[in-house]
Parts: C-alpha cells; structure tokens; sequence
C-alpha cells in the first residue's frame, strides 16, 4: 500500500500526517506533494524528512490512495486526473454533491461507499455536517427525525492557515489599541462574531448554509428537513453546534442519552452543573465527537436540543478521511 497527500503542508494535510500515525495506519511509501512554492521543502514524519514533492509532475501509479486537501480549484483540475491511476479521497466541497460520487461518514452510510467504482472518487463531508450526521444517525435510526435546526459556532481553522494568522493578527492589534483591517473575513473576527461562511446565494442563504442542508439529505435521508444558521466565531480549533432535534415517535430523555453515549465516535458529558459540557477549547486533538446540554424542547411535542462540539480538523476531516481509507481497505482492497 503506497498513499499520497495532495496538499501536505496546508492545515489539513498535517493533520492527516498526524491520523495516519496516530491510527498507525499500514503503507510502504507516502508522497507528499504540494504547491510548487514548496517543493523541495522537508516535512518530519515518523521519525524521518520528506521532501515534498511537485503535483505537476507526480505519478499517481505509484499508489493505491490519494487524499487531497487542496481545495476545490486543485481538486476539479487534478482528482479526475489522478483518479485514472488512484483512488482519491478528497476534502474540498468539489464532487460532494455530484450523484455518481459518494459522500461518506463511515458510522453513519459506509454502504455508499461501494459507489467509488463510478469514478475512483469518494468525497469527504463538510466538517459541519459530519459531526451533525455523527449524532443524528443514531437517533434517527431510533426515533426518527422529522425537523432539524442548528446553529454553528465555527471556528477560523475552518478557513485555513491564513484564517488562523488573521485572528490571532487581529487580537493583537486590539490589544494594543491599533485600528483592524480584516483580509479574509468580511467584518473583524477578533471579540466578535460574524454570521456568514462562504458565498451568499439567491435566496440569502450562505453556502455553508446549504452545504449542511443537501449533505445531511444524501448522507442521511432525503427527508430530513434541516435549515441551518452558520456563524464564523474567534476559536483557533473546534466547531460548535446548536441543535434542535423534532421526532416523529415519542422520545425518553434517558434513551436519548444513551442512544447517543453509545454511538460511534461520540460521547456524552452532560452534568446539570457549573463546567459540566463540553467546549471547544477542551477538544482541539480529540477524536471523539462530545454531546451535551440535553434537554427537552419544551414548546412543541417530541423534540429536544443538544449542544455537539468536536474537532474540525480531525473529525471534520483528516480522521474522518483516514477513516474512509481504512474501511476502502477493508472491504474492496483486499
């Protein structure tokens, strides 16, 4: 088993690195390939240097696996490219909607994934959706959804490194009582809140908006429905949910709890006490997906709402990544 990481030295990419150890992950070789302003440049990995490498001028014969985490521009260029030689797991919104290319979360649809023969393609979800998805399945599966509304607290990481730089920029200059310009956030970051991610569409939704809205009805159902609200918020790591869940069947609070501390990849930490939740600043590296603040949603019948925190850039993407490979492995790699 050879793999390569198309976009290794982006924030993406080293988590990746940092899975693959982690989940000690079986290969012979690995390729790291980046921009061509980084080629040549060493990235330590188990204890050894690589050096990156050149997209323009790789080989994708040379392995089994590749994952991009480059961004939609150098997906729609090079992964049906590289798909003519590779499987390619790729994290950019590019093909996550495209019919004949499967969109998977592994604990909640590993069927789908059967669908990367159409095109040697499989998509990795929104990093917001997968940690929804994660809960919903398990309660849909018990009680089943009818309406779905969610907040997000998203975190810069989001955006990338850039994103990151930016904030922690910001919070400098206010600091010391400079004036703030921001450059790629549309309003000032840094002891705010900005509600817009992605572009605006017709009817005043955000992209990021949608993208939690079709995801969740491939991944998922179809007929869930779901409206989200999606708020960029000053957190270097972990994004943040504000969910209200209605049901069709009736519901117990206690089943609920358990139905989801027994899930894959979750966990519940929900004491009715000061600090008895979960934040993000207690999850950065953690790859488990934490519920808390349940309760029942006392206006109208059968609903309860729940706060999920997890780590965007692991589940959110390089594990959940990771972990496509591993059941790609598992079942049609043999």
């Amino acid at each position: 088993m050879n793999i390569a990481i198309v976009g290794a030295t982006g924030n993406v990419g080293r988590k990746l690195l940092e899975v693959l150890e982690k989940l000690n992950f079986k290969f012979e070789e690995i390729y790291l390939i980046a921009s061509d302003r980084s080629i040549g440049k060493k990235i330590s990995f188990k204890n050894k240097d690589y050096s990156i490498l050149g997209l323009n001028d790789f080989d994708f014969s040379k392995v089994q696996i590749a994952f991009f985490s480059a961004g939609s521009a150098i997906a729609e260029k090079w992964a049906p490219i590289a798909a003519k030689k590779t499987i390619v797991i790729d994290n950019s919104k590019h093909f996550r909607m495209d019919k004949d290319i499967p969109l998977v979360v592994p604990e909640v649809n590993p069927s789908s994934l059967e669908l990367y023969k159409n095109k040697n393609i499989i998509a990795n979800a929104n990093c917001s959706t997968i940690q929804l998805v994660l809960v919903l399945k398990p309660l849909h599966d018990q009680f089943k959804i009818k309406r779905v509304v969610t907040s997000t607290y998203q975190s810069v990481s989001g955006g990338g490194k850039n994103h990151m730089i930016e904030l922690e920029e910001q919070t400098k200059s206010i600091l010391e009582s400079n004036k703030v310009k921001s450059k790629n956030f549309t309003k000032q970051i840094a002891f705010n809140v900005i509600p817009h991610i992605d572009n605006f569409m017709d009817d005043g939704t955000t992209k990021e908006e949608w993208k939690m809205v079709v995801e969740t009805k491939k991944i998922l159902d179809p007929n869930i429905k779901l409206t989200a609200t999606c708020v960029r918020v000053p957190v270097f790591v972990g994004h943040s949910e504000s969910v209200n869940i209605e049901f069709e069947n009736n519901i117990d609070l206690k089943k609920i709890k358990n139905c989801l501390d027994t899930a894959p990849g979750c966990k519940v930490v929900d004491e009715h006490k000061d600090g008895g939740y979960i934040t993000p600043a207690e999850i950065e590296g953690d790859f488990i997906t934490y519920i808390s603040r349940i309760r029942e949603d006392k206006t109208q019948k059968n609903s309860i709402n729940i706060w999920v925190v997890s780590d965007n850039l692991l589940k959110g993407a390089a594990l959940n990544a990771v972990q496509i490979s591993q059941l790609l492995c598992e079942k049609y790699l043999k």
